[in-house]
Formats: structure tokens, sequence, C-alpha cells
């Protein structure tokens, strides 16, 4: 027994031994050092500072926050999402804990004889591109924003793609171009051309008619989009970090290994709206396919200046559709400066563009789609009733594969495994019940998007305008959408 008393104790002092030598190191390290006050002026204890702060942003999300009050997404949001990808019920008990009288709240009309259950009716199909050799036509209202193999592991692509394929959506590929795991499911794909052109540029990073047309001859790619700027940085091109860009990343863009992938600010070849029409028209001739852009608004002039110029060369000349990001859209890795500060909300872009191309006689010929923080129900069935053919997410796809807000997107350390090319963390990331989630995720939210539309008296998502809904404004008021954002046109 005393042996192993005197084992213990001296493992006891060893260890003590060995702490105090590390305080002592930790200590002349802290009092040489020039580049913190803090450690220099109280060195060792000064340390816990930054600890403290470094921890604070994950226990504020789950200790002290209240569950409307967290930024990017708040608890109530993220909880809804985890509930609905684990098909498990998504009601609640007691009373609403959001504040509905808050400015900019929105509010939906319900109906004094809602719809029945048998009266109700599958969202509508909507043609995108009838101009086109090979349009697509779809029903979907909730499909998957763009995410990039590079960005996002090839676990998680791999499980959006076959997840969109039982629901029966779409997955946006991202700028990162098209990789094995984006074509895996068989889902109906949309090939995003970002500033840089990966996975469709040639050696000299021109835009590659031989790669379109391979691109163009598959059967799962539906339309093109190019990606004029998104909504965490409009005016910067994307961003992945080279511990991000392995052999395989790098070999399906067409850049060097394990260095940062930037991309230009904007596409070099298109600098005015003329140019941008032309590039639509030559991709759209080229592949038969549908071609529109995703850009961040700010200026309706520019707005102006694209409808005059599309009625001056004819409707056909038009974008096939449009996909509007919200200056509050999110990304892995951002200045903060554009983040906070730079472009429009969805809930002032969205209507914007949507009344320019009614004014323009243009809204049934492009098709709208809404991008940006829009992962539950409410919010989606907002942008229909503003005006949206389509919604789109990409946020909200992540949390339903696992992700809990932890802020690593930006570097190779996303703990879940959804947001790194690190295999030791994708090891818990399983296909099989990350495909499932995906699939409810999807089938939930437009289920009760269908939900809130027959509250308000409609048969079918579609069918939503703005008059369906009321925003709070001062002092507790609302005012119906139709009232704020006039427009006596239909938008859908």
């Amino acid at each position: 027994m005393s042996t192993v008393i005197d084992i213990i104790t001296d493992v006891f002092l060893l260890l003590l031994f060995v702490l105090l030598v590390s305080i002592a190191i930790t200590y002349v390290i802290d009092v040489r050092q020039h580049r913190h006050a803090i450690r220099r002026n109280y060195p060792v204890v000064g340390r816990f500072r930054y600890w403290f702060e470094h921890l604070g942003g994950f226990f504020r999300q789950y200790f002290f926050a209240m569950d409307r009050e967290e930024m990017p997404f708040n608890r109530a949001q993220r909880a809804w999402v985890y509930r609905a990808a684990k098909n498990v019920d998504t009601t609640v008990a007691f009373g609403s804990t959001r504040n509905i009288t808050q400015s900019g709240t929105p509010l939906f009309i319900c109906a004094p004889f809602p719809t029945m259950k048998k009266d109700s009716l599958e969202p509508s199909v909507v043609t995108i591109g009838e101009g086109c050799r090979t349009p697509y036509s779809t029903a979907s209202l909730f499909n998957i924003s763009g995410m990039s193999y590079g960005a996002i592991s090839q676990v998680a692509v791999t499980s959006l793609s076959r997840g969109a394929k039982l629901a029966g959506c779409w997955l946006n590929t991202g700028e990162g171009g098209v990789s094995p795991y984006h074509l895996d499911g068989g889902a109906d794909l949309v090939v995003q051309i970002g500033t840089a052109k990966y996975g469709v540029r040639d050696h000299e990073g021109k835009l590659s008619h031989e790669k379109l047309l391979a691109l163009a001859a598959r059967e799962q790619v539906k339309m093109f989009e190019l990606k004029l700027s998104q909504g965490a940085k409009p005016g910067k091109g994307g961003i992945l970090p080279a511990g991000k860009v392995t052999a395989e990343v790098a070999a399906l863009r067409g850049i060097p290994e394990g260095q940062d992938s930037i991309s230009p600010n904007r596409h070099p070849d298109i600098g005015s709206v003329a140019e941008l029409l032309d590039r639509i028209e030559e991709i759209r001739e080229l592949t038969g396919k549908p071609v529109g852009f995703k850009t961040v608004l700010g200026d309706d002039r520019w707005l102006e200046e694209l409808t005059e110029e599309i009625l001056r060369r004819g409707k056909a000349s038009a974008p096939d559709f449009i996909t509007v990001d919200s200056a509050d859209g999110g990304t892995g890795a951002a200045p903060q400066s554009l983040i906070d500060y730079v472009g429009m909300p969805i809930r002032q872009s969205l209507p914007m563009l949507c009344d320019k191309l009614v004014e323009a006689g243009l809204k049934q010929r492009v098709k709208v789609i809404a991008s940006g923080k829009l992962i539950n129900p409410a919010e989606a069935a907002l942008a229909l009733c503003v005006g949206a053919d389509f919604v789109v997410s990409a946020r909200g796809f992540m949390f339903a594969l696992g992700c809990i807000q932890s802020l690593q997107c930006n570097k190779n350390t996303c703990p879940t495994g959804v947001a790194t090319q690190d295999k030791k963390l994708q090891r818990g990331l399983d296909v099989i019940d990350k495909t499932a989630r995906v699939t409810n995720y999807a089938r939930q939210l437009s289920y009760e998007i269908g939900m809130i539309a027959h509250s308000c008296g409609v048969k079918e998502p579609r069918q939503l305008q703005r008059q369906h809904v009321r925003i709070v404004t001062e002092h507790g008021l609302s005012m119906r959408g139709d009232e704020l954002f006039p427009n006596k046109q239909p938008l859908h």
C-alpha cells in the first residue's frame, strides 16, 4: 500500500515540478516579448484574457445568449433546422418566444376560411429558359445554394447531392467546379461559373468552350449561373485557404496545390451590362441550357440600365434567371468590413429587383431566385410573397449536415467535418445519416411553406402575393406588404 502511495506522490511531485517550470518559462517569455502589453505587464495571468476571449464565443452560444439573440443565426432558427433534419416533431409549446411587435417583423395574414387539405395543390411547375434548346422545369420551392467542393468536404457534398435527389431539389455546385461528389447522387445541378472560372477555364484562365460543352452534355446539369458577387463579400472574389487546397481540389480548379485560392473580384471579361448579356447569350447558345447570374444589389439604377439594354436587344436576350443574394448572406471567409457594411439586405433588394422586372415587362421572362439567410419556412414564404420564384440556401443545409456555427469555416478546423478537408474531422460525417437529414430538411421546409400558404387561404405556395403579409413598423403598427411595396401587376 505504501508503495502505491509513494508512486502517486512521486507522480504528483513530478507534475508539480513540470507545472512550475512551465510557468517560469512562460513568465520569462511574456516579460521579454514586445507584441502584447497585457502579457508583458501581467506575465502568465495575462494569457487568460486571450483564452477567455476565444472561449467567449462558444460559451455565449450555449449559456448566455437568449434563443432569439445570437448572430448570425440564433438558437431558435438553428433548433428548427436540426429538428426538421432529424425528422422529429417541429412543434413548440406555450407560445412564441419571438417579439412580434418589433419593427420589421413579418406577419402573414391568415384567412378566415383557410384552404382545406383536400383543396390544396402541389407547388406549381416553373420553367426556366423557355426559349432555350433545353429548358429546365421544376416544382421545387427550396433548393441548395452554391457550396464548392474544397470549401466543404467531399462527404458533405456527397450527402447534399444524394439528399437533393431524394428531395427533388437542385444543387448549386458553387464556384469550385463540378466534382465527382456533386454528380454522385444524381441530383439536378446548377453549375456556377465564378470569376476565376474554375472547372471551365483553359490554361490561360479564360472560359473554355470545350469544358462548357462537356458539362452541358451531362443530363444532370440543368443550368449555368455566372456569379458576379455574393452576399458576404460583394466586390471581393472567392477565398479558399491554402490548407483546403488539396491535390484533388487543385486539380479540379486548375490551380497550384497548397496555395490560397483567391479568385478575381469580378469577371475580367465582364465590365458592363452589354458584356454581361453578351456572355450570357454566348453560354446559352453554346450549351442550349438556361443561363443566369447571381449578384448582390446596391443600386436600382444598375437594374434600370440592365432592363433598358434587354428591351433594346429584345426580351430573348434577357438572362433566364437572376439570383439575388443578401448582404447578410454567408461565406467561409470574407473581410469583416464587407460582411458588415456592403450590399443590401434581401428585404430591400428582392422587392426592388422584382418591381424593376415587372415595370419592364420581364418578370415572366426572368425567374427570380432569392438567397441569403432564408433557412426557416417563414423566411422562405416571405420571399415568395415578395416575388421570388425559388428560394435557395447554403447555411440552412450546412445546419442540416450537422454544422454547429462554430465559426471555423475560414480555417480547416471545422469540428463537425462539414467545412474542412481534414480527413480526421470528416470521420464525424456519416453519408447515409446526413443524406437523410438533407432530404428531411428540404421536404419539411417546403411542407411548412405550404402550411403557411394554406393558412393565408391560397391553394399552393406560388399563389402567395404581397397582400398576404404584413410588416410591423414603428410603434407596433403593421402595414400590408402591397402597401409597403406597391405593385399592381402579378408577381408570379
